[in-house]
């Protein structure tokens, strides 16, 4: 079971670490800086519901620094674990309340809190309070990545989830709350 659970986080954290270095290449959508869909986001996700919070707390550490490392943004990696580790611990507890049927909505959460830890930890970096306003396209680019990313999540979820191979790697935690 340890084998299992190893290799499909290795394989989770590979999958992440891929689409955030594409993702990284691809350039702004709006004009609002920093806003993007973060497909990355959706594997972790996957793998709460899929591995538990353990596994997934630790796909989004090493995706994090490895894709910080991957793509040059050393700096970028403060926030992006500032935004992550607050955005996966206000998911973890969501993932108790909805079933993987409602998985874009944790992620919706997910994504705007990830967006508000990042903005305090430019606060924090800057000392530049009035960096507080930025949260108001944030959280609506939020809202709207965050679904996104989510449905993704939940399509991969529900589609692997029916695979034999799949289930049985996945099966530790899928009865699991």
């Amino acid at each position: 079971m340890k084998i299992k659970r190893l290799v499909a986080a290795a394989l989770l954290t590979a999958a992440a670490l891929v689409v955030f270095v594409i993702e990284a290449q691809v350039p702004a959508l709006t004009a609002v800086p920093g806003v993007k869909l973060g497909l990355a986001n959706s594997v972790t996700v996957f793998a709460l519901y899929a591995l538990g919070p353990a596994d997934a707390l630790a796909i989004l550490v090493v995706r994090i620094i490895l894709g910080s490392v991957a793509t040059g943004q050393l700096s970028a990696a403060l926030f992006s674990l500032s935004g992550g580790l607050l955005s996966l611990a206000v998911s973890m507890p969501l993932r108790r309340v909805f079933p993987a049927e409602r998985m874009w909505v944790v992620s919706v959460f997910g994504a705007v809190t990830h967006n508000f830890g990042q903005i305090i930890a430019a606060v924090a970096v800057t000392r530049t309070p009035g960096l507080m306003w930025y949260m108001l396209p944030l959280t609506a680019s939020g809202i709207l990545t965050g679904a996104f990313t989510g449905l993704c999540a939940q399509f991969l979820y529900s589609r692997l989830m029916r695979s034999d191979s799949f289930h049985r790697l996945f099966s530790m935690q899928k009865n699991r709350k």
